[in-house]
């Protein structure tokens, strides 16, 4: 296997968990992976609806409830450890300055182009900032932005192809056509980062993620270029899991023919399994909810027939009637619930 390097981060195995927010993975799944010797990953958004912090402030709650998670995973590992944050989070600065402040190793961004993410470094710092993108145009906009205003290069890049599970950065017509998938996309971003290195003699690995599922699939994407992978659905089906264990087993229960692309009020298409809850909003069955905090920007909440991050809270809890499980496309192998370190023995 190739040797990642995000920034002088060098993990012992070239393996990045997905950080699958409201409540998939928090400090057990993120510190387990990261004892493994891979980097595990805290998903920052919907924090407190998980937590059952109080939701009257919403912003700080989500503040103290990230500082909490940083330091229980903390607490169990000396692993490497990052964090997800979406763009499209309305508390998006929140999330970055707190991980900051808690000295997370690296900080994985997508969801919308983090094109001001390192506006927020200060003297010292040495958090490494990784966008998760979805093609080489969105890594050559993202990497003139940060050099010409603040004089720095991505650490590395997350190419998101469309079989990844949860919001996917394609258009409809995208998600099946061959122009998009990854193969295709991690040789045009290898060209691009090839021109990085002759240009400014930099290095910025690539981490390859959507449907990697075992050895062959890391094989793959490592001969074309990527240094790396990122691996999320999974994660789902193991003991660490920070999911209730009715969210894993509705995956390990499913087949491929249960997978669906979803609308979501994020306004991106989504990938997740079809269940009754998903049904009823195909069926135009509105649900209506009240809105206190407002916790994504592109979300028109006054319009949207469900509150996306109530559904996936409960959903993580273990109430599928009242919301759905994100997943990747490639699921046919995962079919029973077992434990970080037998994921990663697959992978590698």
């Amino acid at each position: 296997m190739k040797k990642l390097n995000i920034g002088g981060l060098i993990p012992k195995i070239p393996i990045i968990q997905g950080g699958m927010a409201v409540g998939v993975s928090l400090d057990r799944l993120s510190s387990a992976v990261a004892n493994a010797g891979g980097i595990g990953v805290i998903g920052t958004a919907g924090i407190p609806l998980i937590k059952n912090y109080s939701l009257k402030n919403y912003r700080e709650s989500s503040i103290s409830g990230l500082k909490e998670v940083i330091k229980k995973a903390r607490d169990k590992t000396v692993g490497i450890l990052g964090v997800n944050i979406m763009v499209a989070l309305t508390n998006y600065k929140d999330m970055v300055v707190t991980s900051l402040k808690e000295k997370i190793d690296v900080i994985f961004s997508g969801a919308g182009l983090p094109l001001d993410l390192p506006s927020y470094l200060y003297e010292g710092c040495k958090t490494k900032l990784v966008p998760i993108i979805s093609s080489a145009k969105a890594a050559k906009i993202i990497l003139k932005r940060w050099v010409s205003r603040y004089d720095y290069f991505p650490d590395a890049f997350v190419l998101e192809g469309p079989k990844a599970g949860g919001h996917l950065g394609y258009k409809l017509d995208q998600i099946d056509s061959e122009n998009y998938q990854l193969s295709t996309t991690v040789n045009q971003l290898k060209s691009f980062t090839d021109e990085i290195k002759k240009e400014f003699n930099r290095d910025i690995p690539i981490i390859a993620g959507g449907a990697i599922r075992n050895f062959r699939d890391v094989r793959n994407v490592m001969e074309w270029g990527a240094s790396g992978v990122q691996v999320g659905t999974p994660f789902i089906a193991t003991e660490e899991c920070d999911a209730h264990r009715l969210f894993k087993e509705a995956l390990i229960n499913a087949t491929e023919k249960d997978i669906t692309i979803i609308k979501s009020p994020l306004g991106l298409p989504g990938r997740a399994l079809r269940n009754n809850f998903i049904e009823s909003v195909q069926r135009n069955e509105k649900k209506p909810f009240v809105c206190p905090f407002h916790c994504l920007k592109t979300c028109d909440f006054k319009n949207a027939p469900y509150c996306i991050a109530s559904a996936l809270v409960n959903a993580a809890k273990g109430d599928l009637d009242n919301g759905f499980v994100f997943t990747g496309e490639n699921i046919k192998s995962i079919d029973k619930i077992t434990t970080v370190k037998g994921v990663i023995e697959g992978l590698i």
